[in-house]
Order: C-alpha cells, then sequence, then structure tokens
C-alpha cells in the first residue's frame, strides 16, 4: 500500500476531531511550527514540521493522533501511520493542523505557546 500523498493528507488531518490543548504536547516544541505558520513562509513551515513531528510523535502525539483516525474512520490513514510513524505525511499535517490551531490562540504570546517567564 503506498503511503498517504501529501495533500491528501492534509486535508485528513484538517477534518480530525483533534484539539492542541486536549492532546498534551509540549506547546513550545509545536511552537516552531506555528512561528514559521504565523510567517507565511511555506519553506519554515515544511522545515520544522519534519524537524518536530517526529519528536511530538514520540513525546506523546502518537495515541491521539491514532485515535482521531480511528472516531474518523480513516483506516488507510491510521494503517499510514502505523508503517511510517512520525515520519509520515498524516502525522506531518496533523502537526501543522495543531500548530495552525496554536498560532491562531496564541496570536504571538510566547506564553500561550508553552514557554516559561524568567524569575
Amino acid at each position: 500500500m503506498p503511503p498517504i500523498p501529501e495533500l491528501v493528507a492534509h486535508k485528513i488531518a484538517r477534518e480530525l476531531d483533534i484539539d492542541v490543548h486536549d492532546i498534551g504536547v509540549c506547546l513550545a516544541c509545536l511552537s516552531f511550527v506555528s512561528f514559521a505558520i504565523d510567517a507565511g513562509d511555506a519553506r519554515e513551515i515544511k522545515l520544522w514540521t519534519n524537524r518536530m513531528t517526529p519528536d511530538l510523535w514520540a513525546e506523546g502525539l502518537e495515541q491521539p493522533a491514532k485515535l482521531a483516525l480511528k472516531r474518523a474512520g480513516q483506516y488507510e490513514a491510521l494503517a499510514d501511520l502505523e508503517r511510517n510513524g512520525g515520519h509520515s505525511h498524516v502525522a506531518r499535517a496533523i502537526v501543522v493542523r495543531l500548530a495552525a490551531q496554536l498560532a491562531e490562540r496564541a496570536k504571538g504570546d510566547p506564553l500561550k505557546m508553552g514557554f516559561q517567564p524568567w524569575r
């Protein structure tokens, strides 16, 4: 079975019932992608998505992503995640979706992106 194409993966991710504040991923890690989204720089979005997705995947994104795909009946995308994990187009598309949610809600406020103030 071939991997899910990138454009299809983004369509699937947009339709998932998944929320950045419900899944417990590192917001500071996700903010690298969010800042690139805020800047509108497609190259940086791709760069940071590719860098951060495997780490986010390993640190807790895997389970909520798989559950969201199961609830949505996206079994082909789920199989793609089983094969390719945090390196799949589906995982990356989910990270972009979550980063966009974070960017929209934080509106550039570092505290809302998971950063802590200096004491």
